[in-house]
């Protein structure tokens, strides 16, 4: 058994490898509204979250850990391991850093978003948040349109700053801003831990994408009900958003949408290739799901190298490279 970590996963799997793995599983025909859900037990110092899932190639489960508190020790919010084991066997096969799979693949399931849903020519982004997860989500989009400007907007002003100057490591136009600036945005990305909406909903231009990844809590949210309103409303799986995102569950509850209001999935968008309407604000929720870690995890052992990362048991066309290895 292997164990990677954090560098690991960065050097053997690139952003838009994370993300053409979760569309490979999809256009392979997994279903995600099958997948199981989250156990969430909460204990003193936060919660543990338990997300196991299956294929015939792999299994895994993630016990992760949030500390709201750990932040101010100077430790990460989110913790834990991720234990990979061989499809048929069950056998162990690797380790994974928890929380650096998590911001992998979430930036990842952002990223396929933002491809189907953000107008081509899609230039100028809000990014709400200044932890790992905006950095990720910051490649992912680059990975996506190209972008020209960068807003970010943050609580803490420092880590704003830092992020700005990444910001312009990558050639960007950057800057710390407003809530308001969402009012010239072409994209907005909200990832925080923020449990009231971050911005006015009215400001969001009809062109614009919003993305929001911050919270799998149905009491929490990082929009408000006015942008729900307003928009074509896209999520990973229909049981899951319905299950835990506050995003489109408080509005539910308030009566200003209806379940058949969700337009469609990310499933529908990359495998069936369902496009939005153009009319109006794109808002795709996220809450993360056990597949997405299932699917990066496997692609990250594979990339480990091909003869360790073979499970047991496996066909030896399951590594075979497309194109005969061109």
């Amino acid at each position: 058994m292997i164990h990677l970590d954090a560098d690991d996963i960065a050097a053997l799997l690139p952003p838009a490898g994370a993300a053409e793995a979760l569309a490979g599983a999809l256009r392979a025909g997994l279903d995600p509204e099958q997948c199981p859900a989250r156990s969430n037990i909460p204990v003193p110092a936060g919660e543990l979250l338990i997300m196991p899932a299956a294929s015939t190639t792999y299994a895994g489960v993630k016990i992760a850990g949030v500390a709201p508190a750990n932040p101010g020790r100077g430790l990460p919010r989110i913790t834990g391991s991720y234990l990979l084991l061989d499809g048929p066997t069950l056998l162990p096969l690797a380790v994974l850093d928890a929380a650096a799979l998590t911001t992998v693949r979430t930036a990842a399931v952002s990223a396929l978003a933002i491809e189907a849903l953000a107008e081509p020519d899609a230039a100028r982004l809000v990014l709400f948040g200044a932890g790992p997860q905006a950095y990720a989500h910051l490649e992912s989009a680059l990975n996506t349109r190209d972008l020209t400007h960068v807003v970010v907007v943050s609580r803490t002003g420092e880590a704003a700053e830092r992020l700005v100057t990444y910001a312009h490591e990558l050639g960007l136009e950057a800057r710390t801003g407003e809530p308001s600036d969402v009012s010239s945005a072409d994209l907005v990305i909200c990832c925080t831990t923020a449990r009231e909406p971050l911005f006015d909903g009215r400001r969001i231009p009809a062109h614009a994408t919003v993305v929001a990844v911050g919270s799998h809590q149905p009491a929490v949210r990082e929009t408000d009900s006015e942008l729900v309103r307003r928009s074509s409303l896209w999520v990973e799986a229909r049981t899951a958003a319905l299950r835990e995102a506050g995003d489109l569950l408080i509005p539910l509850a308030e009566g200003v949408i209806a379940e058949p209001d969700i337009t469609g999935t990310l499933s529908d968008l990359v495998r069936d290739g369902v496009r939005p309407p153009g009319d109006r604000p794109r808002f795709f929720k996220s809450v993360g799901m056990a597949w997405e870690d299932l699917a990066v995890a496997g692609a990250v052992h594979r990339a480990s190298s091909p003869v360790r990362a073979m499970p047991v048991g496996a066909d030896l066309r399951d590594l075979e490279p497309p194109d005969g290895g061109r």
